[in-house]
């Protein structure tokens, strides 16, 4: 049974292997929000959160423009934006000219391990920025202050990220269908 905000929105069929794609669809427009109130854009957390719950985690536009009742243009505007930031990319259907959209393996691994090469970027403006404001000023010891923590992240980024692949690696695989 699904609650009424869609935290129940797995499949319902009692072992026939079909969706509930009311309780999917609820599922997808709550996890797009919780997405877009952390800062991403409403459309491209929506077309997110719909190939995030595709069983084969690649949608072709129409397939997504149907899912959401959305525009082919408010697609392809999400996609733009997923695929700026490596969220999902585009490949061709075989003989076809029609393109489809798929999310990246270890998707969440790969975001957080390039998150960490951004924090490691602005360390190093950070740095720069308080020697030029001068490391005995208050906004100097401010800007230090900024890029120890981010220092910081990034340790424990890589230790954490280290964590989660060799539990990954520990489980045992499960078919996609279990």
């Amino acid at each position: 049974m699904s609650d009424e905000n869609g935290a129940g929105a797995s499949a319902e069929a009692s072992g026939t292997g079909r969706r509930n794609d009311e309780a999917v669809s609820r599922f997808v427009e709550r996890f797009a929000a919780e997405m877009t109130e952390a800062g991403m854009q409403r459309m491209a957390a929506r077309v997110f959160a719909a190939l995030l719950s595709s069983e084969k985690g690649s949608m072709t536009s129409a397939e997504l423009a149907e899912q959401l009742q959305i525009s082919p243009a408010a697609v392809s505007g999400a996609v733009r934006y997923l695929n700026q930031v490596d969220m999902v990319s585009r490949e061709r259907d075989p003989g076809s000219r029609r393109e489809r959209y798929v999310l990246h393996n270890e998707l969440w691994y790969e975001t957080f391990t390039r998150r960490d090469q951004l924090l490691a970027r602005w360390e190093k403006a950070l740095r720069d920025g308080a020697q030029t404001l001068g490391l005995e000023t208050a906004a100097g010891q401010r800007v230090t202050e900024t890029a120890e923590f981010f220092a910081f992240l990034q340790t424990e980024m890589a230790g954490l990220l280290d964590r989660w692949r060799a539990y990954r690696e520990s489980q045992p695989s499960t078919p996609p269908d279990a």
